[in-house]
């Protein structure tokens, strides 16, 4: 068991340093990576505008209902 810990620590400890290194390329976007990025925005708004719209229309089907039943004769 002690040399399964052993085993572990040092792969962390030299593991360590590759994971601390910065700047690997960053920033080299070109304009295909923001024309995707763009597209990809489009999508989600495409699909987000029907969903509100969708909420909206059932928010207002509960609250007319609620209305409707407290209006209703008790007979």
């Amino acid at each position: 068991m002690r040399t399964l810990i052993n085993t572990i620590m040092a792969m962390t400890v030299t593991a360590t340093p590759a994971l601390a290194a910065t700047e690997s390329g960053s920033g080299n976007s070109g304009i295909f990576v923001w024309i995707f990025f763009g597209f990809c925005a489009l999508i989600v708004v495409a699909q987000i505008v029907p969903t509100l719209l969708l909420l909206a229309g059932m928010i207002k089907g509960v609250v007319s209902k609620g209305e409707e039943k407290e209006k209703a004769p008790t007979s």
